[in-house]
């Protein structure tokens, strides 16, 4: 009597794992969003250079092409770095919508997209919960960037605090769309130097080809042409209408319609290509 008085209490019992309630689509992508971001942030140093990386790239363009501030088509920013500093926050969203392509095939590499096949998990929430976790690290890229182009740099944007929130928001939107394109390339190739390979292919072209860094005015007629066909420059162009508080047109109708395409597509594609067996295996 004594001793099974004195016994320790058993553990409750949790029952078969398959007769668990499964979780949630929301569920799903939240913990993988979280897991995402603390290992984006965890490492202090990766985070100092993420952050200083877009603000150096900011520096040397606004000095290396200070010179054409006087071309017409800039002469009315009143100032080089007003007519950059927009541009520059489009592509800081296609370098970060590039990155989630090497995330995820970090994550294939490392087996843990293998694992969750053997989870009652979505594999579709993998890929939102990789695209949402970069978007938020694109804002915070986004927010540093611009003010730290206002102390620095000396932006003026004129469009006041609701026309850069506006010219933020759009960004984000738009690299968040342009990662479904990078993840479709990774889910796709799934592997390394091929995907930076195809990344640079794709990103290069499409941010000097666009109006970031030069007015149209001053192009060839014949890159005045693929200018205007560069989905890009709807972007850039809202962006700074938004940001400078100058009349935009139809840029952002176009420029969102446009990223949401893109987005359609590249989550249709990854989607389909992430679920077979070799979505989430690295090509040997």
């Amino acid at each position: 009597m004594t001793e099974a008085r004195h016994r320790a209490p058993s553990p409750p019992v949790l029952g078969d794992p398959s007769t668990w309630p499964p979780s949630t689509f929301t569920t799903q992508v939240r913990v993988l969003a979280a897991r995402s971001l603390k290992t984006a942030f965890g490492d202090r140093r990766l985070v100092f250079f993420g952050l200083l990386q877009p603000i150096v790239l900011l520096l040397l363009f606004s000095q290396v092409f200070n010179g054409v501030s006087t071309l017409p088509g800039v002469a009315a920013y009143q100032g080089y770095v007003n007519f950059l500093v927009p541009a520059t926050l489009v592509n800081i969203a296609m370098t970060t919508a590039m990155s989630s392509g090497a995330g995820l095939l970090a994550e294939i590499y490392s087996g843990f997209t293998g694992r969750l096949r053997c989870m009652p998990i979505s594999l579709s929430a993998v890929l939102v919960a990789r695209t949402i976790s970069d978007s938020a690290r694109l804002a915070v890229q986004l927010l540093v960037t611009a003010l730290a182009s206002v102390v620095l740099l000396g932006f003026r944007p004129t469009g006041g605090v609701f026309g850069v929130t506006a010219a933020l928001l759009l960004t984000l939107v738009v690299g968040w769309c342009l990662s479904w394109i990078f993840v479709a390339i990774t889910t796709w190739l799934r592997k390394a130097e091929t995907l930076q390979m195809a990344s640079f292919v794709v990103m290069f072209p499409l941010m000097f080809s666009s109006s970031a860094y030069m007015p149209l005015e001053t192009m060839p007629t014949w890159l005045r042409v693929v200018s205007a066909l560069n989905p890009l420059t709807y972007a850039i162009d809202a962006t700074r209408a938004l940001a400078l508080g100058r009349p935009s047109g139809w840029s952002v109708p176009i420029s969102l319609a446009i990223a949401a395409v893109a987005a359609a597509a590249g989550g249709w594609i990854a989607a389909r290509t992430f679920r077979s067996p070799r979505g989430v295996t690295p090509m040997a």
